[in-house]
């Protein structure tokens, strides 16, 4: 019953998807926004087209973990609305710490840069997928089938959970009321896909915005009065992106950097498995210090612009 629900889900959404990003492209082009291009677009098909082919192909493995899993639960659960809820939480959540360490541990960060690479953001974004994550996304997911969820439930509700992450990535959709306590908006993940200093490795969540807001990773979108626009893509973008250093630059970058010369053992565990940005000579910068020399410079500024009006 569940594998069918989960290809009506796929039959259902795909039409939605089709008028959503026909809607934003016309409003865009209406608007003179630069939302799309073509090559852009097709990147983000293949991209899709590959980490899909990835998942199908693995989904054997995964599942049959799962089940093994199930078969050993803790827990015994009858299907009713308490079981759905408590499920679309827990993945939630699991799916937080997924998100979270695919930015602050480069290994993972190497797969999951390719959804960051684009330097626009629409509709069609959001199937810029990280290719290789489902080779070990499930490993965060273990806990469900010991807790008793059924293994199809689990792919039904990540699947479910992935439309409204579609959703969210749009410049046309503006603050969403209360909702913005709750969700991730479109707002929220702006500010996940921003390369400026203080929207780095922030708003990690797919649906609930609960889990950044408690475990200190929110961070609002600003209004340009108080903050410069909105820079999408990487700190560093790729010079020639084409069908393979879309995929495999970051890894190029890390055997090139633990090759150098010179470096001591624990340095070369942290241009593997330390924040994206790690330099043993500072010749780069993490997402945390790129924020703290960014509000360095805010404040020596504040400080001029105060001396300013003093003179004067």
């Amino acid at each position: 019953m569940e594998a069918i629900n989960e290809q009506w889900l796929i039959l259902i959404s795909t039409p939605i998807y089709l008028v959503l990003i026909a809607g934003e492209l016309l409003l865009s082009h209406w608007q003179h926004r630069k939302n799309y291009t073509l090559k852009d677009t097709i990147t983000n098909v293949y991209l899709m087209l590959l980490n899909g082919s990835i998942d199908l192909l693995f989904r054997v493995v995964y599942l049959a973990v799962f089940v093994y899993c199930f078969n050993n639960r803790l827990i015994n659960w009858q299907q009713g609305v308490m079981y759905w809820l408590l499920l679309v939480v827990c993945e939630d959540f699991l799916y937080y710490w997924l998100h979270r360490f695919d930015h602050e541990i480069r290994f993972f960060w190497a797969t999951h840069v390719t959804h960051h690479s684009s330097q626009l953001m629409n509709f069609t974004v959001g199937f810029r997928s990280s290719v290789f994550q489902p080779l070990y996304r499930f490993i965060y997911f273990l806990p469900l089938p010991l807790l008793g969820f059924k293994p199809l439930d689990i792919l039904f509700v990540y699947s479910a959970t992935q439309i409204w992450g579609i959703f969210v990535h749009t410049e046309l959709i503006g603050k969403m009321g209360w909702l913005e306590y709750v969700l991730v908006t479109p707002s929220h993940h702006r500010v996940h896909h921003a390369s400026n200093p203080k929207y780095l490795d922030k708003n990690m969540g797919m649906f609930l915005i609960l889990w950044d807001k408690w475990f200190g990773t929110f961070q609002e979108e600003l209004p340009a009065a108080n903050y410069r626009p909105i820079q999408y893509g990487l700190t560093k973008n790729i010079d020639n992106p084409n069908a393979a250093t879309i995929v495999f630059h970051e890894w190029q970058q890390i055997v090139k950097d633990i090759s150098q010369q010179n470096i001591s053992w624990v340095q070369k565990l942290n241009y593997l498995f330390g924040p994206p940005g790690y330099s043993h000579d500072g010749s780069r910068q993490t997402s945390k210090q790129m924020r703290a020399a960014e509000q360095e410079n805010s404040e020596l500024s504040s400080e001029s612009d105060e001396a300013r009006l003093i003179i004067f």
